[in-house]
């Protein structure tokens, strides 16, 4: 596989001063409540979880990235995410992000080079501590939705979601509390919560890039 010099850029970049929390902090639901406080740190129970950030070159020479749109059936119900899920026992918090690429979207891990992992990203929802890889694909992939848990695989360019015009806020209410909630405009459902955390922390880092 020839490598993307993102690729490169990650690999070599020192994970000790990763943008981290404060990016994903930055497309966090934030509590119209002052006093409703959403836990960032870990419990002693949290289960460990791991997703796959894929990336690909597409024929324009443009960085994409791979999502999925969940089904109406499992977690996270509805909802843009990265592939991924809880760990199996035994199982490696790489392994499990593999595992479940090739079972949501087909994409078989010999054809995926791993170039880092980022920031971890307590969801207190769920009680799930997860580990996001970023991951390079070989080609531009033949998406394959397994439709018992994804509804639809597609893919967006980093650019454009480094794009103001598709960047936008509205106030959601939710069960318990209302949010002033951050959202990428990219799709039927906004791409919000924990993926766009976590896909903030990675677009600083491409940002980071494209300056060097």
């Amino acid at each position: 596989m020839d490598r993307n010099p993102f690729f490169s850029f990650l690999e070599n970049r020192s994970v000790d001063s990763l943008p981290g929390r404060e990016a994903q902090l930055k497309m966090s639901p934030v509590p119209l409540d002052p006093d409703f406080i959403l836990p960032q740190d870990p419990s002693k129970t949290a289960h460990p979880s791991s997703v796959l950030i894929p990336l690909f070159t597409g024929y324009d020479k443009r960085l994409y990235v791979v999502l999925t749109l969940r089904t109406n059936n499992i977690r996270h119900a509805g909802q843009i995410s990265f592939p991924g899920g809880r760990c199996e026992p035994g199982e490696k918090l790489l392994e499990t992000a593999l595992r479940e690429t090739k079972e949501e979207v087909g994409i078989e891990p010999e054809d995926i080079q791993i170039a880092c992992n980022i920031t971890p990203l307590y969801l207190y929802r769920t009680d799930n501590q997860i580990t996001p890889f970023v991951g390079f694909l070989a080609n531009e992939p033949e998406l394959k939705p397994n439709p018992a848990e994804v509804e639809e695989a597609f893919s967006v360019t980093l650019d454009e979601l480094l794009s103001e015009k598709i960047l936008k806020r509205k106030e959601w209410h939710f069960k318990h509390a209302s949010f002033d909630v951050p959202y990428w405009d990219i799709h039927r459902v906004p791409l919000w919560g924990a993926t766009a955390m976590m896909m903030n922390e990675l677009l600083e880092l491409y940002r980071e890039f494209q300056e060097t």
